[in-house]
């Protein structure tokens, strides 16, 4: 402030008066004190490499830090995510994702990748009992055919015994 100027300075009362004043000279306005964040953003640093985060540290329960709700929540979204996709992709039909909607809903895939070995393993368990099943039904078809064959055989071989049983006797009288 300029000495001079005091009265002029102490007549100011109104916003615009200040501005005018600064304006012109008369008074300089200090600048906002700074409030540093540095200490905090390395501390957060710190803490995403696991620093200051001990037990001793700890305030709350786990179930407040981190509630098993949400963890569940994460979880059952991402498993049904992978479902809707493995559907939409036509891996595996509407019958099996719902089968496995349920089992994921009921608590038995621990995460993804346990979901994505059990649609293997499951895909693969399918497509070897459709090869048993046509193979059995092709040796049902082959072992018929034998059957037939061989039942056709016998009528003709007991249709000729038949003959010549009757040729022999018409020799014999």
């Amino acid at each position: 402030m300029d000495p001079n100027e005091m009265n002029e300075i102490g007549l100011a009362n109104s916003r615009q008066n200040i501005r005018k004043l600064e304006a012109d000279g008369l008074i300089i306005i200090k600048p906002e004190k700074i409030h540093s964040r540095s200490r905090t953003n390395r501390m957060k640093q710190a803490k995403a490499l696991g620093r200051h985060m001990g037990t001793g540290n700890r305030h709350g329960t786990q179930e407040a830090r981190l509630p098993t709700k949400v963890l569940w929540l994460r979880r059952m979204r991402v498993l049904r995510r992978l479902l809707k996709k493995y559907r939409d992709a036509k891996k595996i039909d509407k019958h099996m994702y719902h089968e496995l909607y349920l089992k994921a809903k009921g608590n038995i895939f621990k995460n993804k990748r346990v979901l994505m070995e059990h649609i293997h393993r499951e895909k693969a368990e399918r497509v070897r009992d459709r090869m048993l099943a046509e193979q059995f039904e092709a040796r049902r078809q082959r072992n018929k055919l034998a059957r037939a064959r061989k039942i056709a055989r016998r009528e003709e071989r007991f249709a000729q015994g038949i003959f010549a049983g009757a040729e022999e006797k018409k020799d014999e009288a």
